[in-house]
């Protein structure tokens, strides 16, 4: 939680408390490692349950995610995901290149998932839509962190963890600053087995046409059956899928300063 946000602040951290169980919990469990008195964290929690975004067991004791929750996620999907937008190209993509299709977006410095297609002969790895992973060590989020401005971008990077996941993972600030230098050269990232072994992608940026940072599409196999210079071959495959996405997305949610850059450049 940022400092100076007062009891919002507080009650979003306790609703990501509460989710981070992926399970009903138990007040004790909400405050084993909760930075609030018993108290204050009570009063949240209740505060919380009153307006529906979380709902209270009282036989079980526990605390759960509640269905307000939905409607706003589905209003947050609709509004300021590129996933509607982007559905049709990532169908068309993942029927042309038979390999796994991410959609993917920054969220407080963690990627979010918020589409995928699976292969032709799906394989198992960590990511789902709706999923949030580390942008350090991941093709998307690289792709995403290469294009943020100076300050956003050192902004990201104070927030990663640089846990090391494999003998590849990235394991510090300025190794990341050095790769995010050599994507911005070449236009697209790689995920070089550095946070699930034997996972292999190439990632693309999807930017609007002033620069600004919308989301990242990837390309996902396993080292078992390709290596990084095939998935790089379609390169050529997805960048202009990446370009229509970013069109079809700014125009809908920037019109007006869609409008503005074309005016600039005729």
């Amino acid at each position: 939680m940022a400092s100076g946000d007062g009891t919002v602040g507080k009650a979003l951290d306790v609703l990501d408390r509460v989710a981070s169980f992926g399970r009903p919990v138990r007040f004790s469990d909400v405050l084993d490692g909760a930075p609030y008195p018993k108290a204050t964290l009570y009063r949240l929690l209740q505060t919380l349950t009153h307006q529906g975004v979380l709902t209270f067991d009282p036989d079980r004791q526990t605390y759960a995610l509640g269905i307000r929750l939905v409607r706003l996620a589905h209003a947050a999907w609709t509004q300021s995901s590129l996933a509607p937008v982007a559905r049709p190209f990532l169908d068309s993509l993942s029927k042309q290149v038979g390999e796994t299709v991410h959609l993917a977006q920054l969220d407080n410095g963690q990627v979010l998932y918020v589409d995928k297609r699976n292969a032709t002969r799906p394989i198992q790895m960590f990511s789902e839509a709706g999923k949030v992973g580390p942008a350090y060590c991941t093709g998307v989020g690289k792709a995403m962190l290469a294009y943020l401005d100076g300050p956003e971008q050192d902004r990201v990077l104070s927030q990663q963890s640089y846990h090391r996941f494999t003998d590849g993972t990235l394991g510090d600030a300025d190794s990341l600053r050095a790769e995010l230098a050599e994507i911005r050269k070449r236009g697209y990232a790689f995920d070089r087995e550095e946070h699930e072994p034997g996972i292999i992608c190439v990632a693309m940026p999807i930017l609007t046409r002033r620069g600004r940072v919308l989301g990242a599409l990837s390309v996902t196999s396993s080292t078992a059956r390709t290596d990084l210079a095939a998935l790089e071959a379609l390169v050529a495959v997805i960048r202009p899928v990446s370009e229509r996405i970013a069109a079809e997305a700014e125009d809908w949610r920037f019109p007006d300063e869609a409008k503005d850059t074309l005016k600039m450049g005729a």
